[in-house]
């Protein structure tokens, strides 16, 4: 009894030192990224078109202030660096650690080409890369990855809640591209609000982690509470009125590295339930364009959601405070989904 407690003590003790070593990490970098974001401004320029080439009136207007405010975006690279040298440094593992960390320096890559050509005002009223050439890299990094965790791992199956595995084979390579984009992209479009999609993503990398922990997989455990760490860090600037953005290097690495994790803890079905609000934020951009194009009008004033709550006069904190509170609860609900549903062996 002893000596398992004091292997569960030095644990989380492991991972609890990741974690307050990335926040402080960050912490640390922070002023550096604040200095050269001012001194070049590092502004983000607003997107002025909908997917459909229309003016965003009602968006343009709640975002104005902000603008006019200048706040630097790209700051996401302040948690990528971080993460990256203490899973480096003290974290890596071929089996546990490397392809969330690929993941999180692929979608990180990508979202730096987006911010850069939007800085530079590359992108017309994209303001950023194209959606397509941004799926279709997103993608690549999906399928390589996926491609290591069929060959390399040798994963096959991915489990069902209360049923159990179902092996796929090699199709496992286009699901887990699938929970990668999907993922990506659902972060990126929920980042929108000041402390919105830091809060979210904090306590969907927890809930995993506690999932990882539970399955005795420590070290995938410790980088998702680095991830923590970064964000914390990351929010204490970021909450209203915000110092700076994440900017898109952020959203798509987090985000490309949440649905790995994912996948690593054999939780996929688990995902929309832990990251539910991901799943709202980007069903309601997806019902949004589906409509306007089917039949030519709009089902919010503006989307994604938070936007439209937004519009009809819900002030910008209370907005995000909800969505922490439905985040928390749905993180805590997966948790215990993992625990009843026989992810957890």
């Amino acid at each position: 009894m002893g000596v398992a407690l004091q292997t569960v003590t030095n644990e989380l003790t492991h991972v609890f030192l990741l974690s307050v070593g990335a926040f402080l990490l960050a912490m640390f970098l922070t002023p550096v990224y604040t200095f050269f974001a001012y001194r070049y401004r590092f502004w983000k320029k607003q997107r002025s078109e909908s997917t459909d080439g229309k003016k965003l009136k009602v968006f343009a207007k709640f975002q104005a202030a902000k603008l006019r405010r200048n706040i630097p975006t790209m700051a996401g690279v302040i948690g990528v660096i971080s993460i990256f040298i203490v899973t480096f440094l003290f974290n890596l593992d071929r089996a546990q650690t490397w392809l969330p960390l690929a993941a999180l320096v692929g979608g990180g890559a990508v979202g730096l080409i987006d911010d850069v050509i939007n800085l530079r005002g590359l992108g017309g009223g994209a303001a950023g890369l194209r959606s397509p050439v941004k799926f279709a890299l997103i993608t690549l990094i999906g399928v390589v990855l996926g491609w290591f965790f069929f060959a390399k791992l040798g994963v096959m199956s991915f489990h069902v809640p209360f049923m159990g595995d179902v092996n796929i084979g090699w199709l496992i390579i286009p699901l887990f591209a699938f929970a990668v984009v999907a993922t990506g992209n659902a972060v990126n479009i929920s980042d929108g609000m000041d402390g919105l999609a830091g809060g979210l993503l904090g306590t969907s990398f927890g809930a995993f982690g506690v999932i990882a922990l539970l399955q005795q997989q420590v070290l995938l455990a410790g980088f998702c509470f680095t991830v923590v760490g970064a964000l914390l860090s990351y929010l204490w600037f970021n909450i209203y009125p915000a110092r700076f953005f994440m900017g898109d290097v952020g959203s798509f690495a987090y985000g490309v590295s949440l649905g790995v994790v994912a996948m690593l803890t054999d939780s996929l079905l688990l995902l929309p339930v832990i990251g539910l609000l991901f799943v709202v934020e980007a069903g309601s951009s997806l019902t949004q364009i589906a409509s306007k194009k089917i039949f030519k009008r709009k089902i919010f004033l503006s989307a994604p959601i938070h936007h439209h709550l937004e519009a009809i006069g819900w002030p910008e904190t209370k907005v995000t405070m909800r969505f922490w509170v439905i985040g928390c609860v749905m993180a805590f609900v997966g948790v215990m989904l993992a625990l009843a549903g026989g992810h957890i062996a």
